[in-house]
């Protein structure tokens, strides 16, 4: 019921909707003085979602950076890949790779630069229509087939939320490496609530963050002013998070 109630909520939350629903409010208004005033507030909240340069500062304040490759003293038995990355193309038989796909690739880097001595991938599948299609059994497949030893990776194919991940890898790793070091592999913005649920599940890690989305601060007058449509895209993204975030705490799962 959680995952299906997660999935309704992420429509809700989405700012185009927002949009879209002010619109069709101003457009159905009979007072000439609501509709003129529903319209304008449409183009003010459309402005604010579409500009690069307030997404990015707001991005920034909440995503978590940690240490660096090269700040990285420590060897680690397990780096946790977070998954949430990647779909699988029935017809061309092949993995799709998708926005958060630093995760993986960092996981690979780490694997093979000898920071981790194995990659665990945690993901079941996050489709309501396609639960059988589970995004570590194909991810597994694709590592195997670039070379990277059975031995080597760890599976997680039954969670399908952060929550979960948690738990489930904790269970996990505490049977396979009681006393383990393990370093945790996520997106920037989504480290502050996945930390924290691995904090309650008991797992000890060390977070490295990837996928940074905001970048350098940047002035040039295009992304200080003109409307951009990746901007709906990471509002969208950083709202599921803020959303997420106080649904766990009130939930009492961080």
């Amino acid at each position: 019921m959680f995952f299906i109630l997660s999935k309704i909520l992420l429509f809700i939350i989405n700012p185009l909707v927002w949009i879209l629903t002010l619109l069709v409010w101003g457009i159905l208004a009979k007072k000439p003085l609501r509709k003129k005033r529903l319209l304008w507030i449409t183009v003010v909240v459309f402005y604010f979602f579409s500009n690069p340069f307030i997404v990015d500062e707001f991005v920034r304040l909440y995503e978590e950076r940690n240490q660096t490759y090269s700040e990285l003293t420590n060897s680690y038995d397990v780096a946790i890949v977070l998954g949430g990355f990647s779909s699988y193309d029935t017809q061309q038989e092949m993995v799709s790779f998708h926005t958060a796909t630093d995760r993986l690739m960092a996981g690979i880097k780490l694997y093979k630069i000898g920071k981790a001595k194995k990659i665990m991938i945690v993901s079941g599948s996050g489709s309501i229509l396609k639960p059988d299609e589970k995004e570590a059994l194909f991810i597994e497949k694709y590592l195997l087939e670039i070379g990277i030893p059975s031995e080597d990776l760890i599976i997680e194919s039954e969670s399908k939320n952060t929550r979960e991940n948690a738990i489930n890898t904790t269970e996990i790793l505490n049977e396979s490496h009681p006393k383990g070091k393990f370093l945790l592999v996520t997106s920037a913005t989504h480290m502050p609530r996945a930390k924290r649920c691995y904090q309650k599940a008991g797992l000890t890690v060390t977070p490295f963050s990837v996928d940074q989305q905001s970048g350098p601060r940047k002035y040039d007058p295009e992304h200080l002013f003109v409307p951009n449509v990746e901007s709906f895209k990471s509002w969208n993204h950083l709202i599921k998070e803020w959303t997420g975030f106080i649904t766990y705490k009130l939930l009492g799962y961080i």
